[in-house]
């Protein structure tokens, strides 16, 4: 009899934890979490050599600029809209930022301000031609995309640009996303953002009104929200993690070529998707962004280790998309019952 109380305790413990747990982040972000485990023990099961420390810091490297774009762009999916800009925004800004460091000799923190500048100049174009011209989005954020991968070979001339090695006395800033002894600082750096990122939409009124214009846009408009305000400032704000997310590419790979940065808004993208925020508008985390960043980025890394292709990458990427809005449409059918 007294086993059997135990028993029962422990189980009524068990279950209170994990009702906790569950309280505390969320059930959706729970089984995403899951899922990222889940990943990362299939990899580690089928390569030994995927367990090493140096995988392990090759995933954290790879999750910093994609983090960052993913961080930005949540905000603005969150409203109902898309930034498909993301990716050669952070490539042009990354490589103006090159030519004001190399060919005008400017100091290197003038090119590093310089990148969150153009980036966010061009975060505040796309929020004017949507918000405020009412262009719809993707086409806006199309024709920036190519505006800035164009503009990035222009400001070149097509020359690719180098930032300073470490051993250079501007290599200090390589020491933000990795320390000489090779410790991924730069996981830190993404987690304050993330952090700072979910204080603005969880805790300000801003991160109220963006909820409520990707829930009803009418209707916040009519209770006399300045929507063409709010819904700029998140292609502002994408536009600023795009700087990062430059600055933390040219820190990771040190060299930047012009005319790139395509296929980096979709890993972004997927990752915001796979973390459960709703293409539809109204729904989102920080948090459950965090956990597809680190599940897209896992998946990458992952993939060589069990002799697959970067190509195969893509249509897993595309394939785990397409799954990850199904189930999105699927719930807000059961929602709406």
């Amino acid at each position: 009899m007294e086993n059997t109380l135990e028993k029962n305790s422990l189980e009524h413990q068990n279950k209170s934890g994990l009702k906790k747990l569950v309280d505390k982040i969320g059930l959706q972000q729970l089984i995403i979490l899951i899922v990222l485990f889940l990943i990362y023990g299939f990899f580690s099961m089928m390569s030994p050599a995927f367990r090493s420390t140096s995988t392990l810091t090759s995933i954290l490297d790879a999750s910093y600029y994609v983090g960052f774009l993913a961080l930005g762009v949540t905000f603005v999916i969150i409203t109902g809209g898309i930034d498909l800009s993301i990716g050669t925004n952070m490539m042009c800004a990354a490589i103006t930022g090159g030519v004001i460091y190399n060919q005008l000799r400017a100091p290197l923190w003038v090119a590093l301000l310089a990148i969150l500048a153009v980036a966010t100049f061009f975060g505040l174009v796309n929020g004017i031609l949507v918000a405020k011209l009412r262009l719809p989005a993707f086409i806006a954020t199309l024709g920036t995309m190519m505006i800035t991968r164009g503009l990035s070979s222009i400001v070149s001339n097509v020359q690719t640009e180098t930032f300073p090695l470490r051993g250079g006395p501007d290599g200090w800033y390589k020491s933000i996303f990795r320390t000489a002894g090779n410790f991924p600082t730069g996981v830190i750096l993404l987690i304050v953002m993330a952090i700072l990122a979910t204080v603005i939409l969880m805790k300000t009124k801003l991160g109220r009104y963006i909820f409520a214009i990707g829930s009803n846009r009418e209707a916040t408009r009519l209770s006399g929200i300045n929507i063409v305000k709010v819904e700029a400032s998140t292609y502002v704000i994408a536009g600023f993690f795009a700087g990062l997310a430059a600055i933390a590419y040219a820190a990771t790979y040190t060299t930047v070529m012009p005319g790139g940065g395509s296929g980096f808004e979709l890993d972004a993208i997927a990752a915001v998707v796979v973390g459960g925020t709703s293409l539809a508008g109204g729904v989102g985390s920080i948090l459950g962004t965090v956990i597809g960043v680190f599940i897209m980025t896992v998946l990458k890394v992952g993939l060589p280790y069990i002799d697959l292709q970067p190509h195969y990458q893509i249509f897993i990427t595309g394939f785990v998309v397409i799954l990850a809005v199904y189930i999105d449409i699927y719930r807000n059918k059961k929602l709406n019952k």
